[in-house]
């Protein structure tokens, strides 16, 4: 018996459940299908020594009332039962570099951004003021970011180049190279990188900055429940092989490994653009189109080590580090030295439940291309499909670990001795279990010379077939969030989705 579903989405990262329950909201019969044990894409975690880690999500931005994210989140349902906790107002994020005492924080609200880091620029507060104004400014002008409104791109402002952009506002080395410290949200570019992806990641942060408790798969499960109190169907280990199309060439459904096959009047894909393409066919796409999409540079990739931490040896820090070996470094951290590797990494800590005032675990992440597995490419380890990758593999991430201790020491003198345990997960990993391009962190690299080149329509010209999710113009929570109720403004209309979100704050406002 072949099921007919009126939606059915592909894959279940953040952008593909957001958009199955905004459709399933609307009464639609979705079908959500997801080819591994764990839901949720970049918001998987994984539990080790009886704690939790996350695999992507570290923190969130703009969730306080009022906020895009928190408006957002309220109109899924899910806003107050999320678990999440308020990172340091006076430094959410803190940049440092070797051989500089002095970290240097980026703090929550725009005021309070501009004090603190006056304090260590002191001439340079008018600039600040100045960079605040001008990513407001940026971040009004994109379409749902403000939630409702603004229905289309200003196009000179995808043009603006965010290292042009910094050297305008100051001429401070050290203020350029702090004001770009968190450029691993967007990945490490910021010399060809548009200003407003820049802006976009910043801004939501400065709105407000949390931790999910727990972990950011909470989220996705929170998603699920909202999906099947609205009568949605929800599966994983359903890894679809391939596109169903009838005799007139019309996309009609989808066929999964195990042979199952699903009808739906449309489909939402939210896997990876090339996946995607590989189900379409290549022969049913505009060359022009597989072109552009193929010539795509995909973002780099990471190596992630866990610190499992002896009761309480090392005091907790509710914000995260970013450090890099040189200031130089921040405007193309990526490009690394193998020989010097980590020159950059990203640290945060999770609270101890039992001692508050330590930390249970430690998460540092740093770039890695993945070349450097390349050997094992063939390979593919999962909870669902698992195989060893063999002795060298193991001593490969070993050998990194040991690298990373070494430069985390430089920071906390007493590291090696409070650790209980380590684990490690590489480009390979991110590759197996998110499913993106040779473990690409988010999506594709933009650039400010050609940015129509990475963006794509929601709405592809196969009939029926709609794209959401990370290689799809915006990445990160904010980025997939709104990505998916664009898609979905596709569907259903701009008109619906704008009057149901304007029905929710004006709601929202009587209330309070």
């Amino acid at each position: 018996m072949k099921k007919e579903y009126d939606i059915l989405v592909i894959g279940s990262g953040l952008g593909g459940l957001i958009s199955a329950l905004i459709l399933a909201k609307e009464g639609l019969k979705v079908c959500v299908l997801e080819k591994n044990n764990q839901y949720g894409g970049n918001l998987q975690t994984f539990s080790r020594d009886k704690l939790i880690f996350d695999t992507g999500v570290h923190y969130l931005g703009g969730l306080s009332e009022g906020q895009n994210l928190h408006q957002y989140f309220s109109y899924l349902e899910i806003m107050d039962e999320l678990e999440i906790q308020q990172m340091d107002e006076d430094g959410y994020d803190k940049i440092t570099f070797e051989n500089d005492e002095i970290a240097y924080p980026h703090a929550q609200g725009y005021e309070n951004f501009v004090e603190q880091l006056s304090q260590y620029f002191p001439e340079e507060r008018e600039n600040l003021e100045d960079y605040c104004e001008e990513i407001q400014r940026v971040c009004g002008q994109f379409p749902r970011y403000n939630v409702v409104g603004k229905d289309n791109y200003n196009e000179e402002i995808l043009h603006l180049n965010t290292k042009r952009f910094i050297e305008s506002i100051t001429s401070n080395k050290k203020l350029q190279s702090v004001l770009l410290g968190s450029n691993f949200l967007y990945g490490g570019d910021s010399e060809n990188v548009p200003f407003y992806v820049h802006a976009l990641t910043v801004n939501s942060y400065i709105q407000s900055a949390y931790k999910c408790v727990k972990g950011g798969s909470q989220i996705s499960k929170l998603l699920i429940r909202k999906l099947r109190q609205y009568g949605a169907e929800v599966h994983k280990h359903s890894e679809v092989s391939q596109f169903i199309f009838n005799e007139n060439n019309t996309l009609t459904g989808a066929k999964t490994k195990s042979g199952k096959e699903y009808s739906a009047k449309q489909i939402i894909s939210n896997i990876e653009i090339r996946s995607t393409i590989k189900l379409i066919g290549e022969d049913r796409l505009k060359k022009s189109f597989l072109n552009r999409v193929l010539s795509w540079e995909p973002v780099p990739s990471c190596f992630s080590v866990y610190f499992v931490l002896k009761p309480h040896s090392i005091p907790n820090f509710n914000y995260n580090i970013y450090h890099y070996s040189s200031e130089e470094l921040v405007w193309n951290a990526y490009q690394y030295k193998k020989e010097s590797w980590p020159e950059t990494y990203m640290l945060s800590s999770t609270q101890s439940k039992h001692e508050p005032e330590f930390a249970e675990s430690l998460t540092a992440i740093s770039y890695m291309d993945f070349d450097e597995v390349k050997e094992w490419a063939k390979t593919v380890n999962t909870v669902a499909d698992e195989h060893e990758r063999g002795k060298q593999y193991e001593r490969f991430k070993l050998e990194k670990a040991e690298k990373m201790i070494n430069a985390l020491e430089k920071k906390i003198p007493d590291l090696r001795g409070s650790i209980k345990s380590i684990y490690t997960s590489s480009p390979l990993s991110y590759r197996d279990y998110i499913g993106s391009f040779e473990g690409n962190m988010y999506g594709y690299i933009k650039s400010s010379e050609n940015p129509l080149k990475t963006m794509v329509s929601p709405r592809t010209k196969i009939n029926n077939l709609f794209l959401t999710g990370q290689s799809v113009n915006m990445h990160g929570i904010l980025g997939c969030t709104i990505g998916a109720f664009n898609t979905c403004a596709e569907i259903l209309g701009k008109e619906l989705i704008d009057e149901r979100l304007t029905q929710m704050i004006n709601k929202n406002k009587r209330e309070k």
